[in-house]
């Protein structure tokens, strides 16, 4: 009775008592006391405002454009690879089936006997460029050439077929004298005009390698680019090229996706204000097929353009500017 008792009492405190009762299903607490709960929203309503989270740095989003040249000519063979040809073409001329002449030429016409008198100069070597080479006979497995032999160069590769590609005889086929032969034109050199006097804003130059346009702003150089203005990437970059270079150029875009992208970081102050915003600019890869920049009238304040290799960027654009963009170029 004692304890029911006891029980009973506390029970009755419990309800009057202005300390919340924690409910152990729910684990949510109840107030039976209005005056308890009333003096619980006071407190919370009068304590401070929480922190407000703290905001990203501001940064302006631009588009950019690279824009190449790709390489006009094919590249210049090592000195080892135009021997390991070289070598390939006397083998395939040891091993492959006798010419014959009857096939390709008809007797006693002009260009047989053309042909003719020239195997003969060539000791009966059919390959124009092979020099004097006996691929059937019992020397043949003596053909390779000795170290620095310029035989297997290009230039006399490129000799030996200007000579052979002489006419020697007249079309009324009576042999031309040595004198009278018309030397076939020599092809144009590798070398332009633009490469013997360093012209960086001609696109005729370095025609080996991919040609990279860059721009001098008020930041130094780099690549056009501009902040966005409600627009895609590619749709910033294209206009960022027309407005910056003019349109008297023929260019397409190799994709929509970003090839490269910078990142610049914005200047805070000693309190943490922002002093000037950050920039994060994305790069999109173009081609030009025909004409040429022009920076005249052009909004951005670029004052003047190169048309520069991946050797040459380096040199040019600031240190951290060019590890930003160094893997989306190509090696030559």
């Amino acid at each position: 009775m004692m304890a029911a008792s006891s029980r009973g009492s506390r029970a009755v405190r419990g309800i009057f008592s202005s300390s919340p009762t924690i409910c152990s299903r729910c684990a949510t607490t109840r107030f039976y006391s209005a005056a308890a709960a009333a003096e619980i929203k006071a407190s919370v309503t009068d304590a401070a405002p929480p922190p407000p989270t703290k905001s990203p740095y501001p940064y302006d989003i631009r588009s950019g454009l690279v824009l190449t040249r790709p390489p006009l000519l094919t590249r210049t063979l090592h000195p080892f690879e135009n021997a390991y040809y070289f070598y390939q073409k006397r083998l395939e001329e040891r091993l492959n089936t006798p010419f014959i002449t009857s096939i390709y030429f008809k007797p006693d016409t002009a260009a047989q006997l053309d042909w003719s008198l020239k195997v003969q100069e060539r000791g009966g070597t059919v390959a124009k460029e092979l020099g004097t080479y006996h691929g059937k006979s019992s020397k043949a497995w003596d053909d390779e050439l000795k170290v620095g032999d310029q035989l297997s160069s290009q230039e006399s590769v490129l000799n030996s077929l200007l000579k052979d590609a002489a006419a020697r005889v007249s079309d009324d086929a009576e042999v031309i004298a040595p004198e009278d032969v018309v030397p076939v034109e020599r092809p144009v050199e590798r070398l332009s005009e633009a490469d013997k006097k360093n012209d960086v804003r001609r696109l005729d130059r370095q025609m080996e390698r991919t040609l990279y346009l860059v721009v001098k702003g008020p930041d130094g150089w780099g690549f056009p680019a501009d902040v966005l203005k409600d627009e895609n990437l590619h749709e910033g970059a294209k206009r960022v090229m027309d407005q910056a270079a003019g349109v008297n150029m023929n260019t397409w875009l190799v994709g929509r996706v970003p090839v490269a992208h910078l990142v610049q970081e914005p200047v805070l102050g000693k309190s943490g204000e922002v002093q000037k915003k950050g920039q994060k600019t994305f790069f999109i890869k173009g081609r030009i097929m025909a004409g040429q920049a022009d920076l005249k009238g052009n909004p951005f304040g670029y004052t003047d353009f190169k048309w520069l290799t991946r050797e040459e960027l380096e040199k040019e654009l600031a240190p951290e500017y060019f590890r930003g963009v160094r893997n989306m170029m190509a090696d030559r």
